[in-house]
């Protein structure tokens, strides 16, 4: 039996990636078994998300441009090898109840981007002082791009999409500092956010998610096709 909180982390984050990829000028498409694009999609995110356990190679393979650097999101690491494709990475989905309100942590001032230069700066701070304009304003209205600053500079962040009942957490990062902090300021900006709302997510290293009250709750797999 796939657990549920499994099957509602994979729908959150299929919906995150729909997001993501609208963002770009790309439109998915929700399916029974497959959230899909047709076209490809920004850099990393999948042309694909499984959405049942049940999905099939051909249920993933039709109707994306499944040609060189196509990716798959195996959520419940149940395909096998399939059309050229190999496994790029497995994870972890998690869980975790709703946090409740908290003091934000420590020196860190917790805020969330408003607009498309601070979603710049976040993104520099995101990608080691590089900015690939992959995170761009129209997702702003969806989803909250949270930002820990320090003297103003930001140090550390993480971004939150809720649907369905829960909240995603997702691209938490901490630049010079603690990943720890990252991890507490974006719950205490989900209690306030999102209140009631339990959390998912998915990690490859599960470690500093559990100290925070996260549960692994299922595998996946990203599988990726590439040139040649």
């Amino acid at each position: 039996m796939t657990d549920p909180r499994a099957l509602a982390a994979a729908r959150n984050n299929a919906e995150w990636c729909d997001l993501m990829s609208r963002a770009h000028g790309v439109t998915g498409e929700f399916g029974a078994r497959v959230w899909r694009s047709a076209r490809r999609t920004p850099p990393y995110y999948p042309d694909a998300v499984t959405l049942d356990p049940a999905a099939t190679a051909a249920d993933v393979l039709d109707g994306i441009d499944a040609g060189p650097w196509a990716s798959v999101k195996d959520s419940f690491a149940a395909l096998e090898p399939f059309g050229g494709f190999e496994v790029l990475f497995a994870a972890q989905w998690i869980h975790r109840d709703a946090p409740v309100d908290a003091d934000l942590p420590g020196e860190v001032n917790w805020s969330r981007v408003e607009d498309a230069a601070d979603l710049r700066a976040w993104e520099r701070a995101w990608n080691g002082g590089r900015d690939n304009d992959l995170f761009r304003p129209a997702i702003l209205a969806e989803a909250a791009v949270l930002a820990g600053r320090v003297d103003g500079e930001i140090v550390c962040g993480a971004v939150l999409n809720a649907g369905d009942g829960v909240a995603g957490v997702s691209n938490v990062f901490a630049a010079g500092r603690d990943v720890d902090d990252a991890w507490a300021g974006a719950l205490a900006m989900a209690a306030r956010l999102f209140p009631g709302r339990p959390l998912v997510g998915y990690e490859s290293d599960v470690e500093p998610a559990e100290r925070h009250g996260f549960t692994p709750v299922g595998a996946l797999r990203v599988w990726l096709k590439e040139s040649g």
